[in-house]
């Protein structure tokens, strides 16, 4: 007489093939919902109150200069509440600005050099001596289009 061993059914292997597929729609999706932050304000700004603003409707070449009181995070050294000028996630001096928007802009095509926008995010309690300061780098470094970030009074803005 023959002893007959039964054996267990086995379960069948799980089907991977469509997961790379999976994976990659996920990433894609997360991709882009995702916005990116470029510069990481290092310094405290809060923005004034305007009454005359219009919203920018086209971000195309935006570079985004930050003025105000470092914060306390930043161990670059303890300046006591002095106003900084930050550009690229570094502090720089008004001759900096000169320089690298005079390099950027001659690193792109004509028909790019006139949509540049600089785009000045200043502390209210910022002295105006530092905003033309910042004025004239970028003056001198042929930057025609300069905004200045300010908040509404009711913070209704027109489309410009």
């Amino acid at each position: 007489m023959q002893i007959r061993r039964h054996r267990r059914p086995e379960v069948p292997m799980l089907n991977t093939a469509s997961l790379p597929d999976l994976i990659f729609t996920v990433l894609f999706f997360f991709m882009m919902v995702t916005h990116m932050r470029t510069v990481t304000p290092k310094v405290k700004y809060h923005v004034p109150n305007g009454s005359e603003l219009t919203r920018l409707s086209k971000k195309n070449i935006i570079y985004y200069i930050y003025i105000g009181v470092p914060e306390k995070s930043v161990s670059d050294s303890d300046n006591g509440g002095v106003t900084r000028i930050q550009l690229n996630d570094k502090f720089v001096t008004p001759a900096d600005i000169t320089d690298y928007m005079t390099y950027e802009m001659a690193s792109m095509m004509p028909s790019e050099r006139d949509r540049v926008m600089v785009s000045v995010k200043a502390d209210r309690s910022t002295h105006m001596r530092i905003i033309s300061d910042v004025r004239q780098a970028l003056r001198e470094a042929g930057v025609r289009r300069v905004s200045f970030s300010a908040t509404g009074v009711n913070d209704k803005l027109t489309e410009k």
